[in-house]
């Protein structure tokens, strides 16, 4: 294995000025991902989602940010899996968004809610028929006993939606919306001497922004 002491990138890209920053995170949050989806960036929509179970322990993993809207994100996701879970027993998280080829990243934290069975259907509507077929399938975050056992059950439901225009949605199948608390953006500089904003709520419901220390 290569000393990861070794390991280095300087970051040079670009810079970062508070007063260059829109007025709300959600603003400044779409103007960056539309960066990033210009720039080619692999699954530019994609975040680390962390969440705290009932033991107390973190987990992180990435699933896609669908909407941002209203001053919060909305992803889905089958509400059995261990994410969704630990969201029920404690309904607050946090979504870390990481584009290397803009050496950016994106903090959010923020009480989570259940999107409403509206926009649940309209969604699960506009994703492809293969998506749908699997959303009825995956237990997910379950043991199995192999993949043949999911090629299997994915077969039934296949034969079962056959020749149907329109795949229903699974009543386990839903969005969750994070609520922007706290969003810090950073921008990578030489030296290790970052370029960090945060904003937060103030008094009056509108958001403050802050230096932060590299």
């Amino acid at each position: 294995m290569k000393n990861m002491h070794s390991i280095r990138t300087d970051y040079v890209k670009g810079e970062m000025r508070m007063q260059d920053l829109l007025s709300t995170p959600e603003q400044q949050l779409s103007v960056w991902l539309d960066d990033a989806i210009k720039s080619d960036a692999l699954d530019a929509n994609a975040f680390c989602l962390s969440t705290v179970n009932a033991e107390g322990c973190p987990t992180g993993r990435i699933v896609l940010v669908k909407e941002i809207k209203g001053e919060s994100l909305v992803f889905y996701t089958n509400k059995s899996s261990s994410k969704a879970q630990d969201l029920m027993l404690n309904p607050r998280a946090a979504a870390t968004f990481y584009w290397p080829e803009l050496e950016r990243q994106v903090c959010v934290r923020g009480n989570v809610s259940v999107v409403s069975d509206k926009e649940n259907d309209e969604y699960f509507a506009t994703r492809p028929r293969e998506s749908q077929l699997g959303a009825w399938v995956s237990d997910q975050s379950k043991t199995m006993e192999s993949r043949e056992t999911l090629e299997k059950a994915l077969k039934k439901v296949e034969e079962k939606y056959s020749g149907a225009d329109k795949i229903d949605r699974p009543p386990h199948w839903g969005g969750f919306r994070i609520e922007f608390e706290s969003v810090e953006f950073w921008q990578g500089r030489a030296s290790r001497l970052h370029d960090r904003v945060v904003y937060t709520k103030d008094g009056n419901g509108g958001w403050g922004k802050s230096l932060l220390q590299p």
